[in-house]
């Protein structure tokens, strides 16, 4: 059983900034060719089916949460016992980790290729995670109000977005539904690596207050996110040509690269400095949820598991130098988010609903 002073626990609204700023990370800044490999024009409805799955997932994952104990490592340990619980909370433990060493590397090859191409990576994403350090050793609440400040923080950028217009064809969004179902379906598969995070909530459910009034708020800020990237998606679809965009592997600052202003030449400069903000809640999550499963699967410290955490995922970031290593690491994220959004989850959901439904049924024949 896993119970939260009232102290530590965060307002229900606030888990909209929590989901949002977990999926709204690096991957915005150049999900849309890796999508449309398969889909092409077509893109952007595999960004709305990939919203729709997470939709159900979501409510998979506060039905399992609502009539438990306490967090995911919870409901492992009731369903699977001691052990095989405790390994499965190992395991989404080390998912996280990937999750975090897999947004800072590829952050950091950004920097490294637009901006400061003799950077340090160890100096650098050493710098960077001590500031986790800092802002996760405060509490839940700390992380939540950076979540909050991350996402209020740069929705400006949402609106260097509308500069492209001016030099789009809105026609090459048509024919409409030119691709098979097959096509859409894999690039609704290969968004996978940008739309997880949002299963954080499996953590830090227990954190909330009125869970029931969160789920809304949890809804929107999936909704939120899939619009969002529909809309950048789209954008990017009618400025560049299929043949440009299978080219740029960083769409999103290619088109930033067109921003002109009375007061700055390269905007991309501006705005790769302000994904920083965008960043760090999302290390800062990920982090914490792995370090509190250690924490609550093996009952010790959080201070120490988050400081194996980050060891951790300081060693595997600078161990991926080159642009393969980096590539492999996120597809093979990529594919365990896929398969613990659409397998594991479901998995977990079921086995939950027949078991509870088994000791009710014990429970009423006594």
């Amino acid at each position: 059983m896993i119970k939260i002073a009232e102290r530590f626990q965060v307002s229900h609204f606030l888990v909209f900034y929590l989901i949002h700023s977990v999926q709204f990370g690096v991957g915005v800044l150049g999900f849309q060719r890796v999508i449309a490999e398969d889909s092409g024009r077509d893109a952007w409805i595999a960004v709305i089916v990939s919203g729709i799955l997470v939709h159900v997932s979501l409510w998979m994952i506060y039905r399992i949460l609502q009539e438990s104990d306490g967090n995911i490592v919870s409901v492992h340990q009731e369903l699977f016992g001691k052990w095989v619980g405790g390994f499965l909370s190992i395991f989404l433990s080390l998912y996280f980790i990937l999750m975090a060493i897999t947004v800072l590397r590829t952050y950091v090859e950004i920097v490294e290729v637009w901006m400061f191409p003799d950077l340090n990576v160890w100096v650098f994403s050493f710098i960077f995670l001590l500031l986790v350090l800092y802002v996760i050793s405060g509490g839940s609440r700390v992380v939540a109000g950076i979540s909050f400040f991350g996402v209020v923080l740069t929705l400006y950028l949402l609106l260097t977005f509308l500069f492209p217009l001016q030099f789009s064809e809105i026609k090459n969004l048509l024919p409409i539904m030119d691709h098979s179902i097959k096509d859409i379906a894999m690039s609704t598969k290969n968004m996978s690596l940008t739309i997880i995070g949002f299963e954080a909530l499996l953590v830090y459910y227990p954190f909330l207050k009125n869970k029931n009034k969160s789920k809304k708020w949890a809804h929107m800020a999936v909704a939120f996110s899939t619009l969002t990237y529909t809309f950048v998606c789209i954008i990017t679809i009618i400025y560049f040509s299929e043949e440009q965009l299978g080219k740029n592997v960083w769409a999103t600052l290619t088109i930033w690269k067109i921003i002109e202003l009375p007061f700055v030449e390269r905007f991309e400069y501006i705005g790769i400095a302000n994904w920083s903000l965008v960043i760090l809640p999302n290390v800062c999550l990920t982090i914490w949820s792995a370090s509190r499963c250690l924490k609550d699967a093996f009952s010790i410290k959080q201070k120490f598991s988050q400081i194996f955490v980050l060891i951790l995922a300081y060693i595997f970031v600078n161990l991926s130098e080159t642009r393969r290593e980096i590539s492999l690491v996120n597809d093979i994220v990529g594919q365990v988010g896929f398969y613990i959004i659409f397998a594991y989850i479901p998995v977990i959901f079921f086995l939950t609903i027949i078991i509870r439904k088994i000791r009710k049924a014990k429970e009423k024949s006594k």
